[in-house]
């Protein structure tokens, strides 16, 4: 889901960023901060939790440059700090989105990115029991299995309209939403899972984009 289908989904939507300096939000252990350096990016990455940042230096190196930051708080960047900013499987972890885009929207360019995937409305809707009403945002929690060890994650749901209204009032414009397929080669690595994978809703992709300045 995340080597196949995520993250490719993501780097091929962002494309070439070669030189640009891209906000890594939410960057977990770094592989897409590390895909992203890979491709020429200057990527700096931020994460609420210090042990994730360590296995994320780990990865990238002691030079890499990564702080820890809650995507709750005001961001400690100046304005228009970045020519991107990459939110990978984040936002659906946060109640109210509205300061962390405001302060993803600051810390901008004018005619940055915000390139964004979150976890699909439609399926979050299907797996709630009993299914809630569709048009509220509600949390639910899952239970995943990493070595051994059960782990309950909250997320929260909210229908596509409030997601897109989120982006605007922001002061977003949307530019793509996205419902792609998996990396080809998940066929062959995972013949079990592939036809799941590549036909049933996963995940949702947006690419959102600040106004550009008056000269541009």
């Amino acid at each position: 889901m995340n080597a196949y289908y995520e993250r490719p989904a993501m780097l091929a939507l962002a494309a070439d960023v070669a030189g640009r300096r891209i906000l890594d939000a939410g960057c977990g252990a770094g592989p897409l901060s590390a895909a992203l350096r890979d491709r020429g990016a200057h990527v700096t990455g931020i994460d609420a939790s210090a042990r994730m940042l360590a296995l994320a230096r780990h990865r990238l190196g002691d030079e890499a440059d990564l702080h820890v930051a809650d995507l709750s708080d005001p961001l400690p960047f100046a304005d228009d700090a970045f020519d991107d900013v990459t939110a990978s499987l984040v936002l659906h972890y946060l109640k109210d989105w509205g300061p962390t885009l405001a302060e993803m929207r600051r810390v901008l360019r004018p005619g940055g990115r915000l390139i964004a995937s979150v976890q699909h409305p439609f399926t979050d809707y299907a797996i709630q029991d009993p299914r809630p009403d569709y048009s509220a945002t509600t949390s639910y929690t899952s239970e995943f299995t990493f070595n051994g060890q059960s782990v309950q994650l909250r997320f929260w749901r909210r229908p596509l309209h409030a997601m897109t209204d989120a982006f605007t009032t922001a002061g977003f414009r949307i530019a793509l939403i996205s419902e792609p397929q998996p990396d080809p080669a998940a066929r062959e690595l995972f013949p079990d899972d592939f036809h799941a994978l590549s036909t049933k809703l996963g995940f949702l992709f947006f690419v959102l984009e600040t106004p550009p300045s008056p000269a541009d």
